[in-house]
């Protein structure tokens, strides 16, 4: 009798034999691990004493660079060396780009084949239905990053050089860049770019960095396969367009209404071009980009709650952004008119949306919501502060947008482990929702018809 000897599978082995959606999660909290490790390391704190940073810091910090969120509990500014924001600035770039996209880049460099385990986590990341092309959608993404963050690194560097120097000056340019178009919201200022809200290259420069890194890898491939031309383009990237300006100019147009007279934000100055500037950075930023020109916590409470929505609605599907997405939120819209005008069918463009793509719109929502709902409620419970002010910071940590009131620093550690829970569930938890909802399972024993009454 021969007895065959299995050779033990190695730990890799074991970690690419897991579904995607848990690989995908596995990995991203090796990395949380792994950036924590390293913020707590001698060299990365600038004054250990005069702004300590505990463990349960590092982990926070990790956690809200490896999510591209930008809630913060120290200032990276005052309490990392060089070192430390440069690991911050790392971890937002594996976080914002997807650790496997990063893994096939450099398997494709090495002239390694990826594999189909691979290929399959890759597609979970990247959010594609087919195995097909990956390695050329992530050849385009590389090359999309790095035109737009040195691009958009040059021309910070007429800001920030003239003011910091030519070394801290092309540092904060660099660092600025990669945590824009990443939509993370780090920043090395105390008060994120409020010094510079009526600069022309801060107003321009930033927006156009984390709106087209809101956009959607799959809306950038496919504006590069067609010419950049709207006609041709597939449903997605035409709802992902139109919605993506709709909500710009309603954002814009909301806050400079709502905060126009207000003395602590627009109201400080006089100039209507300068009021249009400060809501024009405003209104594009709360959708997962973090940064700010104005103090959102002197912001009126109805500013303050319409912010909460946007930040809720995110950006795109396969980008750095978080949310529930733009294209969930018009599918959701699309579908309640249908309801009320009884139609069978949603169509947009030309085009029609199938039930089952409403079904999981609805599953979404649903999750999201109820995210939220306990998440705040946790977070009431730790902390007894203003209600406003902790959903603020809730769905902030859920869209992984890192805006804030304040209230993310004074949270105890039960609230602090919430909101770290939460912004990785914002930015892991879509794609480990969406595989289960892609999953498609046969009934075995199909049932009569029966009725509720709803409503």
């Amino acid at each position: 009798m021969r007895v065959r000897f299995r050779p033990r599978q190695g730990w890799r082995n074991r970690v690419l034999r897991l579904p995607p959606p848990l690989t995908l999660l596995v990995l991203y909290a090796a990395l949380v691990a792994l950036g924590a490790v390293l913020l707590k390391l001698p060299f990365a704190l600038e004054d250990p004493v005069a702004h300590p940073v505990g463990w349960g810091d590092a982990v926070f910090m990790s956690a809200s660079a490896v999510t591209v969120t930008g809630l913060v509990v120290v200032d990276p500014a005052s309490a990392f060396t060089f070192f430390g924001e440069a690991v911050i600035a790392a971890l937002i770039q594996l976080g914002g780009l997807g650790l496997m996209a990063f893994a096939v880049l450099i398997l494709t460099a090495l002239g390694m084949p990826v594999g189909l385990p691979r290929s399959i986590t890759l597609r979970e990341d990247l959010g594609q239905t087919s195995l097909r092309d990956l390695g050329r959608l992530v050849k385009l993404i590389a090359i999309v990053v790095v035109s737009f963050e040195v691009v958009g690194a040059l021309a910070l560097c007429f800001v920030f050089v003239p003011d910091l120097g030519l070394w801290p000056g092309i540092w904060h340019a660099v660092f600025f860049s990669i945590s824009a178009f990443n939509n993370a919201g780090f920043a090395l200022f105390a008060d994120s770019l409020t010094g510079y809200a009526l600069d022309p290259f801060v107003n321009v420069t930033v927006p156009v960095l984390f709106i087209v890194g809101g956009l959607g890898f799959a809306v950038i491939a496919d504006l590069h396969r067609h010419g950049y031309r709207f006609a041709p383009l597939n449903l997605h990237s035409k709802l992902m367009l139109v919605g993506t300006a709709c909500l710009i100019v309603w954002a814009v147009a909301t806050f400079a209404v709502l905060e126009w007279n207000n003395p602590r934000t627009l109201g400080l100055f006089d100039d209507p071009v300068h009021k249009l500037t400060v809501a024009w950075f405003q209104g594009v930023t709360p959708r997962t980009a973090g940064f700010n020109t104005a103090d959102f916590a002197a912001v009126h409470d109805s500013t303050a709650f319409m912010t909460i929505t946007l930040m809720l609605v995110g950006g795109g599907p396969t980008s750095t952004a978080g949310g529930i997405k733009v294209t969930t939120f018009i599918c959701l819209i699309l579908a309640t008119l249908a309801f009320f005008r009884r139609s069978t069918e949603l169509n947009a463009f030309g085009r029609s949306i199938p039930l089952e793509d409403v079904l999981r719109v609805t599953a979404l929502v649903a999750v999201a919501m109820l995210f939220v709902a306990v998440a705040t409620f946790l977070v009431l419970l730790s902390h007894d502060g203003d209600f406003l002010d902790l959903l603020f910071e809730v769905a902030s940590a859920f869209g992984t947008v890192g805006l804030s009131r304040g209230a993310t620093g004074e949270l105890d550690g039960l609230g602090r482990t919430v909101i770290i829970a939460l912004m990785f569930a914002g930015r892991v938890g879509p794609l480990t929702l969406g595989f289960f909802l892609a999953t498609r399972v046969r009934p075995r024993v199909r049932y009569p018809r029966g009725q509720v009454f709803l409503g």
